[in-house]
């Protein structure tokens, strides 16, 4: 099993910034990709940003050149720097670590955190 400990979340004025980490833990599991998913109220969970262990990022149009996703050394911490934030940008955060049993059939585990609320208001 993995487990993962999110911190960082918190109220921020419009424009602002936060920095979301997350630490992922695995004894036997191998940690392949680690990311953000978001979820505002009402509305679907929507993938933010995720990082590949081939180096690759991916982000959503609506934080592309706003958010940043990194990982540490070890490859096993994920961070978000979240800058010129927006009220619609507010939603909870979680963070999630991946593992794929075959790059073949691309099948895999995912583990996620528990979440921290972002919240973006003046």
């Amino acid at each position: 099993q993995v487990q993962l400990v999110e911190s960082g979340g918190g109220l921020v004025q419009p424009g602002g910034s936060l920095r979301l980490s997350c630490a992922a833990s695995t004894s036997i599991l191998s940690i392949n990709d680690m990311g953000w998913y978001r979820a505002a109220p009402g509305n679907k969970r929507e993938l933010v940003a995720s990082s590949i262990d081939d180096g690759s990022t991916n982000y959503a149009d609506s934080v592309k050149g706003r958010f940043a996703i990194s990982r540490d050394n070890a490859m096993n911490t994920v961070y978000l720097q979240m800058n010129s934030l927006k009220p619609e940008d507010t939603a909870v955060y979680y963070c999630y670590a991946r593992g794929y049993y075959s790059a073949y059939d691309m099948s895999f585990w995912e583990y996620w955190g528990q979440g921290t609320q972002v919240t973006v208001s003046s």
